[in-house]
């Protein structure tokens, strides 16, 4: 379980074809140093299990449906990844509950910068939209925002200086892919609501 508040931005150090998914190593000496094999790590949201930790660098296997279901696929050597270690009991909830479970994707639409602040507009499953509403919780690529407006094909989020600066959603363009995860709530609270149509033989 994860919070969303990312801690840390990686690299990608190496990515190793095996067939039919590869081995992912991310470099980052802090968390590196901290890190032990069977750990629980978020990448870009995305909740891995180290398998692998030598100097400043630690490594997943990242299997073809978690290649084919979140942008890991897309990442290349050098590229910045969102990285959060698994909470701990007792730590602070400075985000919302994230899973690191990966909903779906969505796109980049637009981008609207006002000095050192942003809106997005973000394009998205309609499949996902039932689950989220203005106010609620959305993990981007791992990063814990707020739900600014919410249609049935995109939604928005402000980002605020700091966001931009120290994660992965400073850079992004028209167009980039991201991870998603909704909130977990809305999870059941859509189930419960399906669930009635069981009841009544539906």
């Amino acid at each position: 379980m994860f919070s969303g508040i990312v801690e840390a931005l990686g690299t990608v150090a190496e990515i190793r074809p095996e067939p039919p998914g590869c081995w992912l190593i991310v470099r980052h000496e802090k968390i590196a140093a901290e890190t032990a094999v069977a750990d629980s790590i978020s990448v870009n949201g995305c909740c891995l299990t180290v398998v692998a930790v030598e100097g400043d660098t630690f490594a997943f296997q990242a299997g073809p449906e978690t290649l084919a279901r979140t942008n890991l696929g897309e990442l290349k050597v050098g590229s910045p990844v969102n990285l959060e270690r698994a909470l701990k009991v007792g730590d602070r909830l400075g985000g919302h509950f994230v899973s690191g479970h990966i909903d779906g994707t969505g796109r980049l639409l637009e981008r609207h910068d006002e000095g050192d602040w942003s809106t997005f507009w973000f394009e998205l499953p309609r499949a996902l939209s039932r689950q989220m509403a203005p106010k609620a919780s959305i993990a981007v690529d791992g990063v814990s925002l707020t739900i600014v407006a919410s249609e049935p094909d995109r939604f928005s989020v402000a980002l605020i200086p700091y966001t931009l600066d120290v994660t992965t959603l400073g850079p992004l363009q028209p167009g980039d892919k991201v991870n998603l995860e909704t909130d977990i709530l809305a999870k059941y609270v859509q189930r419960i609501d399906e669930a009635r149509l069981w009841e009544d033989g539906g």
